[in-house]
């Protein structure tokens, strides 16, 4: 009974030493939130929890009413600006001139009459038959429609000779600025058809039918990648016995098999409390974060979240 008694007890202490050994953390996919566009409610759902799509799958739809109406000013807009380029790389219309040369004819006859008027007015104020103010008013009668005429002149010369290149310049930006503006709503608007960015399998669907999501808020939550990784944290103690490429088991919590795993990356440092922080004995609680990626494609539909145990041999 004694040495059925020390056997027991040997057996525990030894199950005890061998999960002590074991490196814990969970079971893990990269995992991808893909956020919506603008806050519109949700009006329709093309997938469901657990879906396995590949990458451009339209998930959901966002309501593009608002989106739409945001193209439709920017496109009128966008209409606006290749009308007034394109007239003034027309140049002015013939008809615009004409009048533009009538209205020159009719201001120089103006001044015709009013130089006649202002002589006529002289040639009595010298006779002393009028004041000197009805001859100053012919003057200025005379000084007006003189620069009136200038003024259509210069009309006319304007019409003649078209638009500037500078003014021609500024309406092409104008041009290029609201195109980018349709470009950039169009955009928007196609953001609103969520679609997978990558393959994967549905995680989450946070919001249901019917929903207004904030802007930026995930609305799928996508697991990807070619296989599920353990996150582990490895104490001090370990942590120089573990290399790259090393392999491993693991043991997922609920499943009987165990996965064999290739360390991908061990982060440099303490994952916990920083190293400067602790002191004698203390160092020895210090952990570093692992990633092992499982092998097979029984891992391949593992999901995330899962407890996990790692045994690694030393190398």
């Amino acid at each position: 009974m004694k040495t059925v008694a020390v056997l027991v007890v040997a057996l525990l202490t030894t199950g005890c030493q061998k999960e002590s050994t074991a490196l814990l953390g969970t079971l893990e996919w990269d995992r991808i939130g893909v956020a919506a566009e603008a806050s519109e409610p949700i009006m329709a759902i093309d997938v469901v929890e657990g879906q396995q799509v590949t990458a451009g799958t339209a998930l959901l739809h966002l309501d593009p009413r608002r989106a739409e109406a945001r193209i439709a000013q920017a496109s009128a807009q966008l209409k606006r600006m290749e009308s007034a380029l394109a007239e003034l790389q027309a140049g002015t219309r013939s008809e615009t001139i004409a009048t533009a040369r009538a209205n020159l004819v009719s201001a120089q006859a103006s001044v015709g009459n009013a130089k006649k008027e202002r002589d006529r007015i002289a040639a009595i104020r010298a006779r002393g038959l009028v004041a000197q103010a009805t001859l100053d008013d012919a003057q200025a009668a005379l000084t007006t429609t003189s620069a009136n005429a200038a003024a259509r002149h210069a009309q006319l010369d304007e019409q003649v000779n078209g638009a500037r290149s500078e003014t021609i310049d500024q309406a092409q930006a104008s041009v290029d600025a609201a195109r980018a503006e349709v470009d950039a709503a169009q955009l928007s608007r196609q953001r609103l058809d969520v679609a997978a960015p990558r393959d994967g399998r549905i995680d989450a669907l946070p919001f249901k039918l019917g929903d207004q999501p904030p802007q930026g808020a995930t609305v799928v939550s996508l697991l990807s990648g070619a296989a599920p990784y353990a996150r582990i944290f490895v104490p001090a103690s370990r942590r120089a016995s573990m290399v790259d490429g090393m392999t491993c088991k693991v043991h997922v919590q609920g499943v009987d098999e165990s996965y064999s795993a290739t360390l991908r990356s061990l982060r440099s440092d303490p994952a916990f409390t920083p190293y400067y922080a602790l002191t004698g004995d203390d160092a020895s609680r210090l952990a570093y974060r692992a990633e092992l990626v499982l092998q097979g494609d029984k891992a391949q539909t593992l999901p995330a979240g899962l407890p996990v145990q790692v045994a690694c041999d030393a190398p």
